[in-house]
């Protein structure tokens, strides 16, 4: 079906931010998986995208996916080119970055891999993880078989010699706990949704191997909590040598994580 989307939207800056694993470049458009649902998706106008899906699935799951309801042309606007000159130049570079809204089992076993792994191993860690454990649902435009992501239950029942074989390193204990903790039952990530971040912050630092950082990673990318801030050694350095005396962490709040968005992909592109 075709859709035309007037706010910022740029998939190639979406599926470059570093906020997902499963958004790739393919044939003339863009291959997205998230949990058990794919998509193939492409830019045919200046503000016209062909998304093959029927119009339910579109309307029922994507449109929220893309956080279509949000207006970033509005966030933007918080931004004083005077005031901020970094930060402004950073969104007019950024702009068309969107905050996905993805699934919080999803991005806690993707981000607990990420950590010490630059993008393109952690994309090939779970694509094995996927393969081994999940479904296939669908061949792309390449012609290269897309399975969903792991349940939790599914995970669980790998050994941790074939979590290994995924590449994960010394991470491969931690997505074992994770899988069998909420497999079990014993944690609940769906009832964390209602939760004020600081609970929240402190329910994901409970966990075996999640650290402040991939718990900001989760907090802003798996529940869409758009005021987190997660701090990597680009965001250390931007804030280092261009915010000596602080970042204006009130003034943009409540989006202070879509401003990480942007920081995160200037600096990251511009070296």
């Amino acid at each position: 079906m075709l859709i035309t989307i007037q706010d910022d939207f740029d998939l190639q800056k979406i599926a470059d931010s570093g906020q997902c694993f499963r958004f790739n470049k393919c044939g003339k458009g863009y291959s997205v998986a998230a949990i058990d649902r794919y998509l193939y998706v492409e830019q045919v106008g200046v503000s016209d995208y062909l998304f093959d899906c029927p119009e339910d699935e579109y309307n029922s799951f994507w449109k929220d996916y893309f956080d279509l309801d949000t207006s970033y042309k509005e966030v933007r606007k918080l931004i004083d080119k005077e005031e901020d000159p970094y930060l402004f130049e950073a969104s007019e570079f950024g702009k068309g970055i969107r905050i996905l809204r993805q699934d919080p089992w999803e991005m806690l076993i993707s981000f607990i891999i990420s950590q010490r792994k630059n993008i393109p191993a952690i994309k090939a860690s779970i694509e094995k993880i996927c393969a081994l454990a999940g479904k296939k649902m669908a061949v792309d435009a390449e012609g290269k078989d897309v399975y969903s992501f792991p349940t939790a239950k599914a995970l669980a029942e790998l050994s941790i010699e074939e979590l290994s074989g995924c590449s994960l390193g010394y991470r491969d204990k931690y997505v074992r706990q994770a899988a069998l903790d909420v497999a079990s039952g014993a944690v609940r990530l769906g009832d964390w949704e209602e939760i004020s971040d600081d609970e929240l912050m402190q329910k994901l630092l409970s966990l075996y191997g999640v650290g402040v950082k991939v718990a900001n990673c989760e907090i802003l990318f798996g529940y869409h909590r758009l005021d987190a801030f997660p701090k990597d050694v680009w965001i250390n350095k931007v804030l280092d040598q261009r915010y000596p005396e602080g970042f204006l962490f009130d003034k943009y709040a409540p989006y202070n994580g879509v401003m990480q968005q942007y920081l995160f992909f200037y600096s990251r592109s511009m070296g």
